[in-house]
């Protein structure tokens, strides 16, 4: 999987370091050392993630061929992980042959919380949250944004191969359809936006939003 975000890089040693902004326990669903790939400034660079503490990584890359590098500015960065998706075997469904098109938003509210992530591929999919949670074989709480793309598999839903991160600060230009990470107090919150139209599985259908609490989002194909 990719992630794309803009972040500041400081030198360290004879190489540098960039600050994950997110939660690679969560969102990559691995731990300890993990070896990866950046494309920063146009040039593709290996990298190690580096576990700092609780899901907070760092990762660490050298000097490479026509990298030029200021300290302390910020880059757009792709970070591209590999193996990190669970696969969900015995599905029925495909790419060429999808649960459903996603010509569309039914609501689906969580009966509790903690049950967004599910929430979300339910509304997409067209299927009960209970399906969902069958299928992802995960209940409150453990619904990850990596759970949750190896559910849209499953279920034949295309989608983008880069999560964007957005650490915006003003309104964001959306795709007509994406899983939204939100941040809400200490905990993260998914929804889905289609055609403008927010759908929330703890409050409903917004038509609008409060940017300031966008961590990123997922595209879906629609």
């Amino acid at each position: 999987m990719k992630y794309s975000f803009a972040a500041e890089v400081a030198k360290r040693d004879a190489g540098y370091v960039v600050s994950v902004p997110f939660n690679v326990w969560e969102v990559a669903q691995q731990r300890a050392e993990i070896k990866a790939e950046i494309i920063i400034n146009g040039i593709n660079v290996p990298c190690d993630l580096i576990p700092v503490d609780k899901g907070k990584y760092e990762m660490c890359f050298g000097a490479a061929e026509g990298l030029n590098i200021e300290e302390h500015t910020v880059y757009d960065i792709i970070l591209h992980v590999w193996s990190t998706l669970v696969v969900l075997e015995n599905s029925p469904y495909s790419l060429e042959n999808p649960v459903r098109k996603v010509d569309g938003i039914d609501l689906k509210l969580q009966s509790g919380d903690g049950l967004c992530g599910q929430a979300c591929v339910a509304m997409i999919a067209g299927v009960t949250i209970d399906d969902v949670v069958n299928v992802m074989n995960c209940r409150e709480w453990q619904g990850t944004m990596g759970k949750i793309i190896s559910a849209l598999n499953y279920y034949g839903i295309g989608h983008s191969d880069v999560i964007v991160y957005t650490n915006c600060s003003g309104e964001v230009k959306l795709p007509k359809c994406c899983v939204m990470i939100e941040k809400l107090g200490r905990f993260g919150h998914y929804l889905v936006q289609y055609d403008g139209k927010f759908y929330d599985p703890n409050v409903g259908i917004m038509e609008e939003y409060d940017y300031s609490k966008l961590v990123g989002y997922l595209e879906i194909n629609a």
